[in-house]
């Protein structure tokens, strides 16, 4: 996956660094079993380096969480087209970051080992990235509002309707795959329901 986080591509900052550990620890072991010790560990600093950095292992996964999926949202935004109708491009930014995150490695990793780490964006608050994306989501209606091509209203509730709109086609869109429907079948639906209910 292509990052977009550091402008000197080759430059890699202490706590990026620090952050990869972690990364690599949850991939191997899963969640439960990483500790900052180990992250300390594969980092190749102290612990209390790492310590400093974070108190616990909640607030790194945050941060690794922030950073991961900010990561899949700039990747999609790399494959876009400046030069399509703005709604056109909304719609296919969000369908290629659903998919994005379905593929990520870390994503399924933890969906997969310790899916209650996801829990609490999906019923108690909206995280960092949420808030990103969303923040991403209003502007580009309020541009295709101004341009006319988005039907008229707030913005900010839109942008939040379609964010819970696309939570089932991350988490459960593999439970209604079969001979019948295809993940690209239940993309193109997600696409086509986004695009007419943006429509004028």
């Amino acid at each position: 996956m292509t990052s977009l986080r550091h402008n000197e591509p080759d430059r890699v900052e202490p706590r990026d660094s620090y952050l990869d550990a972690a990364r690599d620890c949850i991939l191997d072991v899963g969640w439960r079993r990483t500790t900052l010790t180990e992250v300390a560990r594969r980092a190749g600093v102290s612990r209390m380096t790492i310590y400093r950095t974070w108190a616990d292992m909640p607030r790194l996964l945050a941060d690794l969480m922030t950073r991961e999926w900010g990561d899949v949202v700039a990747d999609s935004l790399a494959h876009d087209d400046p030069d399509a109708p703005t709604v056109e491009r909304l719609v296919r930014d969000i369908v290629g970051t659903v998919q994005r995150l379905r593929e990520n490695e870390l994503f399924v990793r933890i969906v997969d080992l310790d899916p209650e780490l996801i829990l609490p964006y999906l019923f108690s608050r909206r995280g960092r990235s949420q808030d990103g994306i969303l923040e991403r989501t209003v502007a580009a209606l309020r541009e295709a509002q101004a341009e006319g091509a988005a039907r008229p209203g707030n913005p900010v509730s839109m942008a939040r309707a379609m964010l819970l709109a696309t939570h089932g086609f991350v988490l459960s869109a593999h439970t209604m795959v079969d001979d019948q429907v295809s993940l690209g079948d239940l993309d193109a639906e997600l696409a086509l329901a986004l695009t007419r209910s943006l429509q004028p």
